[in-house]
């Protein structure tokens, strides 16, 4: 069971964090009319989000080499998209332009990673001498 959970958090990262990179790039260097079909955004949701997509990448990465830095990841992962969170609080608080599906997005962004982070943590690091994390 923990094999196949390793490869469908692997797989759902891969496939999340590399759609992620792909358009929030898309829509900060303008490819393919993204950033007109976007509408009204907030540009440093999009960064938060670029270097979330990014973290998400890296965690892949770190679960498939077994790497001891994978739980770091995906705190600091958290931790960046629940400071997106609150920033956007402050923005949409301040009178600044938004769209209802960003708040969703960032929420369902900060839960998606704290529930990884606990698949990750009871269900795919197995501390043992033949699989331990390097």
């Amino acid at each position: 069971m923990r094999k196949a959970i390793k490869i469908i958090v692997l797989i759902f990262l891969i496939g999340f964090g590399g759609l992620t990179v792909f358009l929030t790039s898309s829509v900060l260097l303008d490819l393919f009319g993204i950033r007109q079909k976007e509408g009204n955004f907030v540009p440093f949701i999009v960064w938060i989000n670029l270097f979330s997509g990014i973290g998400f990448l890296l965690t892949a990465f770190a679960i498939w080499k077994n790497k001891r830095w994978v739980m770091a990841m995906l705190f600091l992962n958290a931790l960046l998209l629940l400071i997106g969170n609150m920033a956007l609080y402050f923005h949409i608080e301040a009178g600044g332009i938004y769209k209802m599906e960003t708040v969703k997005g960032m929420i369902f962004r900060f839960v998606v990673t704290a529930v990884l982070a606990i698949l990750t943590k009871y269900f795919i690091i197995i501390k043992s001498n033949k699989n331990e994390i390097k």
